[in-house]
């Protein structure tokens, strides 16, 4: 079966939105994705990149059609969960980190599951340590060992190497996927992934 990755970093609401569609991709190709955390803010830095409302800034009609985009993709798949972030942008780093904790501690899934939900279902200022370990702990995590984690200096080495890595491979932003070593970036792309995942099947 293919290697399936999905780079992400929950300070992106395509990658919440791609996050929502995956599972059904999942079932009708019978390949789970594997998701590898990644920093953002260190991916603009390594390719000079920025962020979609830092880019469009100022240029007329982008940002509109841009919104009007993305309002389509939530209509087509009839995504009811998406809220706007009040707080956006939000910091990731912590979170990030956090979810690197949450796979050394095998708890990946849920953890993600649910940051996403309070990033862009139920929105917090996430970047906020006691807004953070509140709703880490009203998931019914492991609140105190998931934050003593993200201090390790193992789990900030693995998310700068997992970024490090991720740039070399081509990527520039997220949600950024890899079919084996072919690279597809956004969440419009999904079909296009799913393509390949039956092409390399």
């Amino acid at each position: 079966m293919a290697s399936v990755e999905f780079h992400f970093d929950f300070g992106s609401p395509n990658s919440y939105l791609a996050h929502l569609i995956i599972p059904a991709i999942e079932k009708r190709t019978g390949v789970r994705f594997e998701y590898v955390p990644v920093l953002l803010g260190g991916i603009f830095q390594l390719t000079g990149n920025r962020s979609p409302a830092e880019a469009f800034a100022g240029i007329k009609n982008k940002p509109e059609y841009e919104r009007l985009e993305m309002a389509r993709f939530i209509a087509r798949h009839g995504i009811t969960t998406y809220r706007h972030n009040p707080f956006f942008p939000v910091n990731t780093l912590a979170i990030m980190r956090g979810a690197v904790a949450a796979q050394t501690l095998g708890v990946s899934e849920r953890y993600i599951d649910e940051v996403y939900r309070h990033m862009w279902s139920e929105p917090k200022k996430m970047d906020d340590p006691a807004v953070m370990r509140a709703a880490l702990a009203g998931s019914q995590l492991d609140a105190d060992r998931l934050i003593a984690l993200i201090q390790d200096s193992a789990i900030k080495s693995r998310l700068l190497e997992n970024t490090r890595r991720s740039v070399e491979r081509g990527t520039f932003g997220s949600p950024t996927f890899f079919v084996g070593d072919e690279i597809f970036f956004g969440k419009d792309r999904l079909p296009e992934v799913e393509e390949a995942i039956l092409a390399a099947g």
